[in-house]
C-alpha cells in the first residue's frame, strides 16, 4: 500500500512539474500579439541648400558685390520612417562672423506731412552703439514645419568673397532623446 501511495505522489509531482515548465516556457517565450517589438526609428535630415554643389560636395554661393550682405535661405526636411516630422528644433552655427565697425548704418526718421499737408523733413541719426559687436552669418535656431521643412538664413558679407564657411546644425529627437549633428561647406564665390 505504501508503494501505491508513493507512486501516486510521484505522478502528482511529475504533473505539477510538467505543468509548471510548460506554463513558465509559455510565459517567458511569448509576448502579446498586441504589443509590437520595439524598433527605434531615428529622425533623418536632408539638406537642400538651393545652391550648386561641386564634385567635392561643396556648396557655392555667389556674393552680391553691390550690397553689404548677400541673403540666402538654407532649407531641409526631417523625416521619421519616410514621414515628415513637425516641431523639431534646430540649432545652427558657422565658423564665420563679421564685426560691426564705427557706423553700422543709420536710421531715418520720416516725420512725413502734417494734417495741413506741410512737409516736415528727415532727421538722420547714425547708429554707433553696436561698434565691435560680432555678427554671425547664420540665424541661430529654427523649427521644422508640419511638412517636415526646416529653414534658416545665411547672410555673408561682401568681404567674405573667396572664403569657405562651415555651416553646423544640430537637432534633438525629443521622442527618444537622441542628439544629431552635421555640417556642410559653402564657398562664397
Amino acid at each position: 500500500m505504501e508503494k501505491k501511495g508513493n507512486l501516486i505522489i510521484g505522478k502528482r509531482i511529475k504533473k505539477v512539474t510538467i505543468i509548471t515548465l510548460i506554463g513558465f516556457s509559455l510565459f517567458v517565450g511569448c509576448h502579446s500579439p498586441y504589443e509590437p517589438d520595439f524598433v527605434k526609428i531615428p529622425i533623418e535630415f536632408e539638406v537642400d541648400s538651393g545652391l550648386s554643389i561641386d564634385t567635392n560636395g561643396y556648396h557655392h554661393l555667389t556674393i552680391d558685390m553691390t550690397k553689404w550682405q548677400t541673403l540666402h535661405r538654407i532649407s531641409g526636411h526631417v523625416y521619421r520612417d519616410g514621414n515628415p516630422v513637425n516641431v523639431v528644433k534646430f540649432g545652427w552655427g558657422s565658423n564665420l562672423y563679421w564685426t560691426i565697425g564705427d557706423t553700422f548704418g543709420y536710421v531715418i526718421a520720416n516725420n512725413g506731412l502734417t494734417d495741413d499737408l506741410v512737409y516736415v523733413g528727415y532727421d538722420t541719426t547714425y547708429i554707433t552703439w553696436f561698434t565691435g559687436y560680432e555678427v554671425p552669418i547664420v540665424n541661430g535656431a529654427s523649427y521644422s514645419r508640419e511638412d517636415g521643412e526646416v529653414n534658416t538664413m545665411i547672410a555673408p558679407v561682401r568681404s567674405m568673397k573667396g572664403d569657405t564657411s562651415v555651416i553646423y546644425y544640430r537637432y534633438i529627437d525629443s521622442y527618444y532623446g537622441d542628439e544629431y549633428s552635421g555640417e556642410f561647406y559653402v564657398i562664397f564665390d
